[in-house]
């Protein structure tokens, strides 16, 4: 390494130049850096390390001491720290565990064994239990033996487990591949939406990882970065883990998968996350911004392809959270609602019991009993007894689904401006048999037609995406190859046109063309254009077009994802949107709700239960609204 380049280390700790420190270290590969390490000791009798720790504090000491050791080193450390001390940290072996190849978890193994004097597997066991364990422990093993997946599939979950456990960690990444794309065409399931359905906790956040590593690790790290840094603070220990440990690795992959997913560079998001040395150190190891890139890498159009690829095979089983009440009696329900309005003061305990435990078709019936039975209008009294959210939030619920979508589109158009994004939602993401009876419903209830409220109140090419989307006249069925073609390269060609053409074409097809077609089509406009139609919607348009079509992309691509995404919205930061809180909660929660909070979790690793619980304290004083909330929600996950 030469006389010069350590008499520069030697020199950074007579005044502390981080610069230099993290310039040195940062430009060195870690082979070269433990060359650096020994050649330190040997010149000046020091422990580079120790030196290290004494000058330099914080976040930027915590980096560049990791960056000092081994990468197997640097594991053993992580996995020791995760298992000893207060707590358990489950999402930093999940992502250890679930990403190391074969020789890097033999090479931890031993690490862990000689810097801490014990045996790994017998720490992780003793600090862990379960499915969880055990799954663990079979990855700590990576044997490799012959077994049947599909028999141990969804139809077996909940007695073989350990066989499904013994398959997902030992058999090659290849081969799953393969067996993952049998599987979908078998159970029309991805094997994600399998553990999504019967898994919970930390097993399935585990299972999930394992799956998403073998489909790619770039884009499982890529997720894992987004999480670290999105939202208030910043995970600065996973930031500092995935940099150190993926950037002799796959950097590159994963800053491109990360441009993918999320429309925006790894550079950026860092650069506007973190401060100081420790930022330019991550922007050091991260290696360029690739916001200015047009094209994707091979590696990343291959995984965007793919994406679709599974999104097109899959057919996702809807769950609601609310149900049918057994031994339903409209009249017996009735009476406990009178009585609960009756006299002195409101038992809104009563009434959420009951209105949130019924299904639509059952409120609509007691709506009818209550003025049959007893002469008065069911939603006079609900309004006059409750107030505020609450109340919002009831009178939505005993709505029919027609009714309220009507309401909602109604309440987004009148007054002072326009909730461009509530229209969005409703008319991207209902059924044609859906639009037409809200259409019914807002001319029955406000005396003029849908279509002439939204031409009066919006204009231009988004006024025409809404008008073509409200006459619920789009196609149904399953992908048509030939068209899917012909369809990907129009869209492609309208890539390169003015951009009033580029919007009409794309109205053209994706307000009109079915879901199924649709996926289709945004594969093979990856294979015509070696781009994302998500990406060329960000970049190539603007306002409430780019919010309609992105928001077409998303519902066609995972609509229990693109709800999930709506509700982190609508809570998170300052406020809580409750319109579209109650809105989604409401329309949602006899479809697929139980989807979209398996989804909620997935993308932002808190439940969708306990996002509720905090974000609608403030504000709601007596708590009932929040506790509608909760029981419409179904559970924790």
């Amino acid at each position: 390494l030469g006389t010069l380049l350590l008499k520069n280390v030697a020199l950074c700790f007579s005044g502390s130049d981080k610069e230099t420190i993290l310039d040195l270290v940062t430009s060195r590969s870690n082979a070269q850096r433990q060359e650096i390490i020994a050649a330190y000791k040997s010149s000046f009798g020091q422990d580079l390390i120790e030196d290290l720790k004494y000058e330099l504090t914080g976040k930027f000491e915590r980096l560049i001491v990791s960056l000092m050791r081994t990468p197997a080193y640097h594991d053993a450390k992580e996995i020791h720290d995760a298992v000893k001390g207060a707590g358990t940290n489950e999402k930093c072996l999940i992502e250890i565990m679930a990403s190391r190849n074969n020789k890097q978890i033999h090479e931890m193994v031993e690490a862990y064994k000689d810097a801490y004097g014990s045996d790994i597997e017998e720490d992780i066991i003793a600090d862990t239990s379960g499915h969880f364990k055990k799954m663990l422990v079979v990855l700590l093993q990576r044997s490799i033996q012959s077994t049947d997946l599909y028999a141990a599939g969804e139809e077996q979950w909940g007695t073989d487990e350990a066989k499904f456990i013994m398959i997902l960690g030992n058999r090659s990444v290849t081969h799953l591949r393969m067996v993952f794309d049998e599987y979908e065409k078998i159970t029309e399931l991805s094997i994600e939406d399998s553990i999504k359905n019967e898994l919970s906790g930390d097993f399935e956040t585990l299972m999930l990882a394992v799956v998403q590593c073998i489909r790619s690790v770039p884009m499982f790290f890529a997720r894992r970065l987004y999480k670290s840094m999105k939202g208030l603070g910043t995970a600065d220990n996973t930031l500092i883990r995935i940099m150190i440990s993926r950037s002799e690795i796959d950097m590159l992959d994963i800053r491109e998968c990360f441009r993918l997913r999320y429309e925006k560079s790894l550079y950026n998001m860092i650069k506007d996350d973190t401060s100081g040395d420790y930022k330019r150190t991550l922007l050091n190891l991260c290696g360029g911004d690739d916001d200015l890139a047009g094209e994707f890498f091979p590696e990343a159009a291959q995984i965007a392809y793919k994406m679709w690829e599974i999104s097109s095979m899959t057919k996702v089983q809807l769950r609601p959270t609310v149900r049918p009440a057994s031994s339903f009696d409209p009249a017996a329900d009735a009476q406990a609602l009178r009585k609960a309005m009756k006299g002195f003061g409101t038992d809104e305990d009563a009434i959420i019991d009951i209105v949130a435990q019924r299904s639509n078709a059952q409120r609509q019936e007691i709506r009818q009993t209550f003025k049959s039975l007893l002469g008065r209008d069911l939603m006079k009294d609900l309004k006059s007894e409750l107030s505020k959210n609450l109340e919002r939030l009831i009178i939505g619920l005993m709505l029919s689904p027609a009714e309220f979508d009507a309401k909602m589109m109604r309440k987004a158009m009148e007054g002072a401006g326009t909730d461009e994004h509530a229209l969005i939602e409703i008319l991207v993401t209902r059924s044609n048999e859906e639009i037409h009876a809200m259409n019914a419903a807002y001319q029955a209830g406000y005396k003029k037609s849908l279509e002439e409220a939204i031409q009066s109140e919006t204009s231009g090419h988004f006024c025409r995406i809404l008008v073509s989307l409200v006459q619920g006249a789009r196609e149904e069925g399953p992908a048509d190859l030939e068209r899917a073609n012909a369809d990907a390269q129009e869209l492609a060609d309208a890539c390169n046109a003015e951009s009033d053409d580029m919007e009409m074409k794309f109205m053209s097809i994706l307000c009109t063309r079915s879901f199924p077609h649709l996926r289709k089509v945004f594969q093979e406009f990856v294979r015509c254009s070696n781009k994302d139609i998500e990406q060329i919607i960000k970049k190539e348009m603007s306002g409430d077009v780019k919010n309609a079509f992105y928001a077409i992309v998303c519902s066609v691509k995972n609509q229990p994802s693109y709800f999930a995404d709506r509700l982190y919205k609508a809570m998170k930061g300052l406020g809580t949107d409750d319109r579209a809180l109650i809105r989604i909660m409401v329309s949602r929660c006899e479809i697929d709700l139980f989807n979209i909070r398996k989804e909620f979790k997935d993308t932002h690793d808190v439940s969708l239960h306990e996002f509720i619980q905090v974000e609608t304290m403030i504000g709601d004083t007596s708590g009932d609204y929040r506790k509608t909330l909760l029981m419409l929600c179904g559970g924790e996950d």
